[in-house]
């Protein structure tokens, strides 16, 4: 370990056995090689926590600089090598001999220069880099005191909501337990270290230890920060939320804070045993019992510990590198809350598709999907050759041919997102090729090692279990796997996911059905046919309603509510937003396609491609989530579980679907796409818009229904907010701007360095401003009566949609909307706080991807002050 690695105050930088390494027990720098399967793991069982922390989790830097920043946009020319057998360089140093008339030099020829060059320049690079790692040291502690910082300031404003007030007053003792529990383990963490490198002798300084020049903060930040701020906000609607969180928020603590924990152990009973702090409080005589009708039972909270460590695992097995420490715990602690409080129909529908669809498929199919990844990894020459019935003429006459055919050089391949990464053994299976000659003038090669030293693994179990197959045989076994895979899909999609949300989010009735009342419903022709058929038990058609119960039942709701429900009627304005939807997906593919088929090569401005999809978010959901929100909601989380289903299919590489599917992605991944077997571009782009959006609902209450009967129970809100837009807002127009702005007059970096440059980040709080009053705007013009508790009066939902208009576009009633003061609402100065403080957020993150982090940090800000 390098003195970088000796010590650090997160658990990101240390995974061995002991807290850290003294300053004098650092080995000697080793050049840097590329690892030749940086994504793969072993048995699921040799995977422990600790190994989240690892480095080659690089962090997340999208936003501002773009997000294709690791592609490579070209090569650097590669210096002139001359072919003589022995030519003096400059610096009186022997070139070394070429044997071929490449100009590119080989990885063994860099390493060995690296190393020649280091033993000179040995005590003049010590020096260099000592004063480098000491710059590097000051401007990453500031970046990480600005989002500490940050993060205090979001907690100022969750604790300055009316909502949350109550909620705090309530919990106070669980909050400062956790928050004092969190500060004393992070302040023995140093201690813990010292005493360890006292306990190994031989130390050069009294402190031996010293704060690295890289090391990130997110894994003991945001998992046990931002989950209980936003049970905070949601609690008054959402009972019973905020101890769970607590307990959530030290499960996910990073393993090296915790004391007696060892990297080895699958579970800390030591942390186990702190994770029961918050509910026993009132058992050990510190706190108020929370006995309600809506707390988690203390049995429930108990098991949240193993529940979490356990999910972590199977995501880390699943994702390997593609999510970083802080996005696995976040992901684990987020798919907990939706086990848990999943009471609209909403919710229920998303835990029924990721729950119960994603163990069935985890259980039935992971282990044929392997296989399946297994045989199309293998080269089709590796494979047993099938018996021949050619004349024995014809063979010999064959091989005769291919021997004289001449040999052609490989040419560069393009990205293949179908398949996993090289590992060790297929280099052992391409380092054989099959139907070669002995190459005369040329030294037998070493079978035993690679070019570049390292020794060779032979084939793996898995792998020769395959060799006995013929190439015809494997590819029938692939289809045989394929059609497996998708008939579990089907029988879960119909026996395990459709029964879950018959019983538990429709009431009972049939979801195919009821799919087809909720967009037909208002159709005169589907319902008198459905009446005529008796259909009526399995279509669930609307009651009918005269004008004057439809004037009733919208009285108060705002002009445009008035026409959806009295004009159009709700079902034909879900499929109005349905049709608008596809026309704007359609017309954005095909100028895409038209662009691609122009500059015919994928690999050219991959950037401005992907904003084409951030802008698009922008036009599909900022006019429509006020309409009909909860339809909305519904759309995202069943676009995310096919999402999610046609990428565990491309990465299967299971026939006939995996190739066209990499192939469609293929133009759009960036680099954080590169570093894992999942392209998680398209997934965090929805998920930034649609979490804000079900967080909202979450805590806005819903439209009462007398009828325990009625079908669409639940499916209606009683007031909008301009949280909803929050992730629209945020991942389409303050990511696209940033990435545009930045990229091309980005000059001025921040004070810690990086790709993240002041012109994006006031390019993506400008855009973020004036996307949160363009949505404030339009819930005003559209007259939805608000859930910003004090401004009733101003968002009543009375009145046409002229006089909205002019209430809006009247200079006096717009600044008494904008401005501060006791006849405003302060919308200009408060919306200005949450973009500054979300492209602050951007700008200093790496510990996670700012299309799913800065969404929810800006729908925090905005929920807590009440734009």
């Amino acid at each position: 370990m390098t003195d970088d690695r000796t010590s650090s105050v997160t658990s990101s930088s240390s995974t061995d056995s002991s807290p850290a390494l003294p300053a004098t027990d650092a080995p000697p720098e080793r050049i840097p090689s590329r690892s030749s399967q940086p994504y793969h793991r072993g048995s699921f069982s040799n995977i422990t926590m600790p190994q989240f922390a690892r480095e080659s989790f690089m962090p997340s830097e999208s936003g501002t600089e773009a997000d294709d920043e690791h592609v490579p946009k070209g090569l650097p020319v590669p210096r002139s090598r001359h072919h003589g057998k022995s030519v003096l360089a400059l610096g009186g140093k022997a070139e070394v001999v070429s044997e071929s008339s490449t100009s590119v030099l080989s990885p063994d020829v860099l390493e060995e220069e690296g190393r020649v060059r280091k033993k000179q320049n040995g005590g003049m690079d010590r020096e260099r880099k000592r004063v480098g790692d000491r710059g590097r040291r000051r401007r990453e502690l500031v970046r990480r005191a600005v989002e500490v910082g940050l993060l205090g300031f979001q907690a100022a404003m969750v604790a300055a909501n009316p909502d949350a007030e109550g909620v705090i007053r309530t919990y106070w003792r669980e909050l400062l337990s956790v928050g004092n529990l969190w500060c004393v383990l992070i302040a023995l963490y140093p201690l813990r270290l010292v005493c360890w490198a006292y306990r190994q002798g031989k130390l050069s300084r009294t402190i031996p230890i010293r704060i690295p020049a890289s090391f990130d903060l997110a894994p003991m930040l945001y998992p046990q920060i931002i989950p209980v701020l936003i049970s905070l906000l949601v609690a008054h609607n959402l009972q019973g939320v905020v101890l769970p969180s607590l307990v959530l928020s030290i499960s996910a603590l990073p393993r090296p804070l915790i004391p007696t924990a060892r990297p080895w152990e699958t579970f800390s009973n030591m942390q186990w045993l702190l994770s029961c702090l918050p509910f026993s409080l009132h058992k050990l005589g510190f706190g108020s019992p929370h006995d309600g009708e809506q707390e988690i039972a203390p049995e429930i909270l108990a098991l949240l510990y193993p529940l979490h460590q356990t999910l972590c695992l199977i995501l880390l097995y699943l994702t390997t590198t593609s999510l970083l420490v802080s996005e696995v715990h976040l992901l684990s602690i987020g798919l907990i809350h939706l086990l848990l409080f999943a009471r609209s129909p909403q919710a229920v529908i998303l835990r029924a598709i990721l729950w119960g669809g994603g163990l069935g498929l985890l259980v039935s199919c992971s282990h044929v999907i392997r296989w399946g990844i297994t045989l199309a990894r293998i080269p089709k020459w590796r494979f047993r050759k099938a018996p021949s019935d050619e004349p024995a003429l014809a063979e010999l006459f064959r091989e005769l041919l291919s021997l004289l055919r001449p040999r052609t050089s490989s040419k560069t391949s393009r990205l293949n997102l179908e398949s996993d990464y090289s590992t060790d053994e297929d280099e052992i299976l391409l380092s054989h090729p099959a139907h070669t000659c002995p190459v005369p003038d040329r030294p037998p090669s070493n079978h035993a090692t690679t070019p570049s030293g390292r020794r060779k693994r032979a084939p793996s179990a898995s792998l020769r279990a395959f060799f006995s197959l013929t190439y015809e045989q494997s590819v029938t076994r692939r289809w045989l796997y394929a059609g497996y895979v998708y008939a579990c899909t089907l029988v879960i999609a119909f026996l395990v996911v459709r029964p879950h949300i018959q019983t538990y989010a429709l009431g009972g009735r049939e979801p195919l059905g009821w799919a087809v009342g909720y967009f037909l419903g208002d159709w005169p022709q589907f319902r008198f046919w459905a009446v005529k058929g008796n259909w009526e038990r399995w279509i669930s058609l609307p009651p009918l309603r005269d004008d004057i119960e439809k004037g009733l039942l919208c009285e108060g709701t705002g002009w445009v509510n008035r026409l959806r429900m009295t004009f159009l009627g709700p079902a034909h304005t879900r499929l109005a937003i349905s049709a608008y939807y596809l026309i704007l997906i359609t017309f954005a593919l095909s100028l895409l396609l038209l662009h691609l088929a122009r500059k015919s090569v994928c690999g050219s401005d991959v950037d401005t491609r992907r904003k084409v999809f951030h802008f698009l978010t922008v036009f599909m959901f900022l006019p429509t989530l006020y309409i009909d929100p909860t339809f909305v909601a519904l759309a995202m989380a069943v676009v995310l579980g096919i999402f999610l289903l046609l990428d565990l299919l491309r990465a299967s590489q299971l026939p006939p679907l995996s190739k066209p599917i990499a192939h469609f992605v293929e133009p759009f991944v960036d680099g954080r796409d590169l570093r894992g077997p999942v392209v998680v571009s398209h997934i965090f782009l929805l998920v930034g818009c649609a979490v804000p959006v079900w967080l909202s609902l979450a805590s806005l209450p819903r439209s009462a229904s007398n009828n325990e009967e009625d079908p669409w129970k639940g499916w209606e809100l009683s007031s909008r907010e301009v949280a909803l837009v929050a992730g629209v807002v945020c991942v389409g127009l303050g990511d696209a701007a940033a990435s545009l702005v930045g990229r091309r007059w980005g000059k001025t970096k921040w004070l810690w360095g990086g790709g993240k440059s002041v012109e994006g980040s006031v390019a993506f709080a400008v855009a973020v401003l004036i996307g949160l009053l363009a949505g404030a705007a339009w819930l005003r013009v559209g007259g939805w009566p608000t859930a910003v508790p004090g401004i009733a009066d101003l968002g009543s939902g009375g009145g046409s949609g002229m006089e909205s208009l002019r209430s809006v576009l009247d200079v006096k009633r717009l600044w008494g909307w904008l401005g501060p003061g006791p006849e405003g609402t302060g919308v200009l100065g408060k919306a200005t706080a949450c973009a500054t403080v979300a492209s602050l957020t951007e700008a200093v993150l790496t510990g996670g991807n700012d299309n799913v982090v800065v969404p929810v940090v800006l729908w925090e800000c905005v929920k807590a002050l009440a734009v």
